[in-house]
C-alpha cells in the first residue's frame, strides 16, 4: 500500500495542487516540548523543484512551526485526498524560515499570492516522499475559502499586525524563540 518516491514527480505534483488543505507537523528537541500540527489553507504552497517545496506562513495565534524549524529544522507536510481516490502523501524534510527582509523572500515572492498577513515562508528541502492508502480518510466536499482571516488582517491594519506579532509570536508555547521584530 505505502510507497516511497525519489522525487515529487508530475503525478504527485498534480495531487498536491488539487488539495485545498494540508497539514504541517513539527516538534522541539525536548521530550517535554509539545508536538505541533497546523492545518494550512489559502493558495499558500508551491513546488519549487523535485525535492523542494515552500509555503507562505501567515500571522496567527502561535509560532510553533517557526520556533521548531529554527531550533532543529525537522518538518513533515501531509496531504490527504478528501475527494476522489483515497491517498495520503507525506513530505518529510529539513526546513528553514525565510523572512520578508531576507533576499530569498523577494526571489520567491513572485511565485506566490503574498497575503497582507504573511510573516514568512517556510522552505522545505524534502528528504523523504511517501504515500499511504488513506482508506480511513473520509470523503468531504470543498465548499470554499473562509473570509475571516482577510477581514481580521484588514481590521488589525499594519500597526496592529506588528503589535500582535510582538505579543503572540515572540515565543512558542514551550518558550522557544519565535519571531523578533
Amino acid at each position: 500500500m505505502g510507497k516511497s518516491y525519489p522525487e515529487i514527480d508530475q503525478n504527485l505534483s498534480k495531487f498536491i495542487q488539487q488539495q485545498h488543505v494540508f497539514f504541517v507537523a513539527s516538534a522541539p528537541l525536548s521530550e517535554q516540548g509539545h508536538v505541533n500540527v497546523s492545518p494550512k489553507g489559502l493558495d499558500s504552497l508551491r513546488i519549487l523543484g523535485p525535492r523542494t517545496v515552500a509555503y507562505l506562513d501567515v500571522i496567527g495565534s502561535g509560532v510553533e512551526t517557526i520556533a521548531h524549524v529554527k531550533e532543529n529544522g525537522r518538518i513533515v507536510l501531509m496531504f490527504c485526498a478528501f475527494q476522489g481516490p483515497p491517498s495520503v502523501l507525506r513530505l518529510h524534510g529539513r526546513a528553514r524560515v525565510v523572512r520578508p527582509h531576507d533576499p530569498e523572500f523577494s526571489e520567491l515572492a513572485p511565485r506566490f499570492c503574498v497575503y497582507e498577513g504573511t510573516r514568512s515562508m517556510i522552505v522545505v528541502d524534502v528528504t523523504r516522499i511517501s504515500t499511504s492508502c488513506g482508506y480511513a480518510v473520509p470523503v468531504m466536499k470543498y465548499e470554499g475559502e473562509r473570509t475571516q482571516y482577510a477581514a481580521w488582517v484588514q481590521r488589525k491594519g499594519p500597526q496592529g499586525l506588528k503589535t500582535y506579532k510582538c505579543e503572540k509570536n515572540a515565543r512558542s508555547i514551550d518558550g522557544l524563540a519565535g519571531l523578533s521584530e
